[in-house]
């Protein structure tokens, strides 16, 4: 049997209810709880100035810790690889300035 067999007998080969009849799901009602992407956080650096002007250190005392070079090691103390600054004499910590650069030393006490 043909379209055209089917057309000849003066009526078509679907119903109208046939072509409106949908295979409806249900979905689910509650969003489902999906994983987040955020939630994470990193730790404090805990940068900054440790000891002052005037203060007293003792070898291996932090003074600065900090990310780049804002401070120059002067006298009487020296710079880590991650740019702390610390003592390496017992003294005052006092500061300088020279030549656009800012400097922490320490004075031994006399």
């Amino acid at each position: 049997m043909t379209m055209g067999d089917l057309a000849s007998w003066g009526r078509a080969w679907y119903t109208l209810s046939a072509m409106f009849h949908f295979d409806l799901q249900l979905f689910a009602s509650k969003k489902g709880a999906g994983s987040t992407r955020n939630g994470r956080d990193s730790n404090a650096q805990r940068l900054g100035m440790k000891k002052f002007g005037g203060q007293v250190v003792i070898p291996g005392n932090i003074i600065l810790r900090q990310r780049g070079t804002k401070f120059y090691p002067g006298l009487g103390v020296m710079m880590g690889k991650d740019h702390t600054i610390f003592a390496v004499i017992e003294g005052q910590v006092t500061f300088s300035k020279s030549r656009n650069r800012k400097y922490i030393d320490v004075i031994a006490a006399a």
